[in-house]
């Protein structure tokens, strides 16, 4: 395991590397003018060097990037010339606004997608399989903005049974002390059940929307690899000994469809962790998502540099996690190692 975690780690740092490098480049084509996006329209030249001087803007972009990745060995990831403020701390402070949506939506898209792509896999050709397939393919045609503007129009404004748009908590509620960051988890802690209801309402709509889109790749790989599992020769030699349908679906076929589901299951949390943007605008979801498009549109680039550097260490250490569960749920996969036949 040590030599395993060993290789990892030399494979993490190169591959981070790798993100520094790329991304500060290509930042520096981005159209656009940072230090005019921090002074304002009407600043004079004079004030506009000032700030290029202040940021460092004039220096050859070498010497920049040898002054960025010093900086962000140390954790300083630079200022937003957007905000002024220190881009770790800003991300860290959106960064469990992001964590906690990815994860209820990934939750949500597990818990509907593997129950009804195992569904399908049983009971195949049949109209509970016609109906699964029905939903994968709503889900994968299904838009974050479209669904999320529905959800939101029918919930909030027809029904009322959801609050609006406004972000994690309502406009004059004070959030819970920050222990996790979530703040379904910091309100169950501090024993507020009626805060910990508010921020599920507000969490629900923007999860749902993601997390029904999310259920269509889960029910297709669910019920294609149950389907092939279940197709096996040593579950049909299990089902000639007598061992019954319900042990041969759940203990054999469903413990060995596992691991591509995992798979997927990995992907789709490593894409929420950068890819909610849509969702995080429409909901006015104070996330990392938000921050990096905000970030985008005025060319802060130091925002935009550190966005993806966290986001990239986020998904590498969700790599090396994904490798072991997929040891833990079948003993035959050994860390570094191919499956043994």
């Amino acid at each position: 395991m040590w030599r395993y975690l060993g290789r990892r780690l030399l494979v993490s740092v190169v591959t981070v590397a790798g993100i520094v490098v790329v991304v500060f480049f290509i930042m520096r084509v981005l159209p656009g003018d940072a230090a005019a996006v921090r002074a304002g329209p009407y600043a004079s030249e004079e004030k506009l060097e000032q700030i290029r001087d202040q940021f460092g803007l004039n220096d050859p972009v070498p010497v920049q990037f040898v002054n960025y990745v010093r900086d962000a060995v140390g954790g300083d990831l630079g200022t937003s010339i957007r905000t002024g403020g220190e881009v770790t701390e800003e991300l860290l402070i959106r960064l469990p606004a992001s964590l906690e949506l990815a994860f209820y939506a990934v939750l949500l898209a597990v818990l509907a997608g593997v129950p009804v792509g195992v569904a399908a896999a049983a009971r195949r050709d049949t109209w509970t399989d016609r109906v699964a397939r029905v939903v994968a393919v709503l889900g994968s045609s299904m838009a974050f903005f479209w669904l999320g503007l529905i959800l939101t129009f029918v919930f909030f404004f027809k029904l009322g049974w959801f609050p609006g748009p406004v972000g994690r908590l309502g406009i004059v509620t004070q959030p819970p002390e920050t222990v996790t960051g979530f703040f379904t988890v910091d309100a169950a802690l501090a024993r507020d059940w009626a805060l910990m209801w508010e921020a599920f309402t507000y969490l629900a709509l923007p999860a749902v929307t993601v997390g029904f889109v999310l259920s269509a790749p889960i029910i297709k790989i669910v019920r294609s690899s149950m389907i092939e599992t279940l197709d096996s020769e040593y579950v049909r030699t299990a089902r000639a000994v007598g061992v019954s349908r319900r042990q041969v679906l759940f203990r054999d076929g469903f413990r060995n469809a596992l691991v591509p589901v995992t798979t997927a299951i990995g992907i789709i949390f490593g894409y929420m962790l950068g890819g909610n943007i849509i969702v995080e605008l429409i909901f006015a979801w104070p996330g990392v998502g938000r921050y990096a498009y905000e970030a985008l549109r005025v060319n802060d680039l130091e925002a935009l540099q550190g966005f993806v550097i966290v986001v990239g260490l986020l998904y590498i250490v969700l790599n090396v996690v994904i490798d072991f569960v997929y040891s833990w749920i079948d003993p035959r996969i050994k860390l570094g190692q191919k499956v043994v036949a």
